[in-house]
């Protein structure tokens, strides 16, 4: 059997290093009431998120039509302007 069959492979793996984002859709956003501060903690207050990660990653899918001021690690670029097209604001959370 060839030498390289023989030795065992391994090597780098990346799981342990990776952001593990929480996804929230904008269009579960709908539920909270106009020009509200949404955060992680309002989010599991109403059941949003659960579980564990690195973060909240807002994503598009949905239509929101309020104004609200949303605060995440991780937006992506549909639901950015999809939030300031409705006259809301996307904040980062800075760590």
């Amino acid at each position: 059997m060839p030498l390289i069959r023989r030795i065992p492979k391994r090597g780098f793996n990346n799981t342990r290093h990776a952001t593990e984002y929480i996804p929230v859709n904008v269009g579960a956003l709908q539920r909270f009431d106009d020009g509200v501060r949404v955060d992680e903690v309002a989010l599991r207050s109403i059941g949003l998120v659960n579980g564990s990660g690195d973060g909240i990653k807002v994503l598009a899918q949905g239509e929101l039509t309020k104004k609200l001021t949303i605060v995440a690690r991780a937006f992506s670029a549909a639901a950015r302007s999809k939030i300031e097209a409705a006259g809301g604001r996307c904040e980062l959370v800075q760590d």
